[in-house]
């Protein structure tokens, strides 16, 4: 599953480095640290997976279990702290470089998307865990995932209000088409039937949810953000915007043609691979 679902993140960076160049460079730049974090976190979240096992000494397995739980929780926590950026917005001049410090990328705001984020790829993966085990272990996570469910729906609650008081460029796009209030609203119907499926233990129901949710939060952030993807704290002037980032017509038509067959491909195999490893996960003495 881990290499599988990595494949989405190589193509959305090579994505963004066809269709948007420009933001591609500047982004990378800006957050040169975050990301290079990133990529240190990733290889240890995956050799934790292959080394775990190699060894039977307990001193082993609990030193690669805390490497795997330490680099996922600074995959996902890198990954909320620039969306949260973004969405803030950055300290970059006429040229479209950084004008901040490291300091800068820990505002209060950026911290609680990076908290709410954390706290959403808590509740979908204690879910998906829910689904694949059984007696004891799946006892205690159900406790787990009840205590992630209420843990997110604060997390969304709190930074839904400061959004929309304090970001106010966010609801721009929301106020010119009033029929975007939609996907809002459905966001909102999305959260209560992630707890409602989780109290009925109706697990599968409830990760169908809160895959909905996670691509629900996405667009509502690009929609924020139309037509700019960098915005500058600066002078709105020096934000870059998808029209000015974009590659020449003739790489995005490339881009699309690729798109429309590498696309339902990785999808396919995808939902391949899940359906071929569906079930509970029983436990034996060749088990991880």
């Amino acid at each position: 599953m881990w290499d599988g679902n990595e494949v989405w993140l190589v193509i959305a960076g090579g994505a963004l480095f066809a269709g948007f160049p420009l933001v591609y460079g500047t982004i990378l730049s800006i957050f040169y640290v975050p990301f290079m974090l990133f990529l240190v976190a990733l290889i240890f979240r995956a050799i934790s997976i292959e080394f775990r096992s190699k060894e039977p000494m307990a001193w082993w397995r609990k030193m690669w279990d805390v490497s795997y739980m330490v680099s996922s929780t600074l995959i996902t926590f890198l990954l909320g702290l620039v969306l949260g950026n973004l969405i803030h917005g950055l300290p970059i001049n006429e040229k479209h470089e950084f004008t901040g410090d490291l300091l800068s990328f820990f505002n209060p705001y950026a911290l609680l998307i990076a908290i709410t984020t954390l706290s959403l790829f808590m509740l979908h993966g204690a879910i998906y865990l829910v689904m694949k085990t059984e007696n004891r272990l799946y006892a205690k996570l159900t406790v787990l995932v009840n205590n992630c469910s209420k843990f997110f729906i604060l997390c969304f609650i709190l930074s839904s209000m400061v959004t929309l008081i304090y970001i106010p460029h966010m609801t721009d796009e929301f106020k010119k088409n009033p029929w975007l209030f939609a996907l809002p609203l459905l966001a909102v119907l999305t959260v209560l039937n992630i707890k409602r499926n989780i109290d009925a233990r109706k697990y599968f129901t409830a990760f169908v949810f809160s895959s909905c949710i996670t691509a629900i939060l996405l667009i509502l952030f690009a929609i924020g953000l139309y037509p700019n993807i960098v915005i500058s704290t600066t002078n709105p002037a020096y934000s870059i915007s998808i029209y000015e980032a974009a590659s020449s017509p003739k790489s995005l038509k490339i881009m699309l043609l690729m798109a429309a067959i590498g696309t339902p491909l990785v999808i396919s195999y995808t939902i391949f691979v899940f359906w071929t490893f569906r079930g509970k996960v029983k436990l034996n003495e060749m088990s991880y």
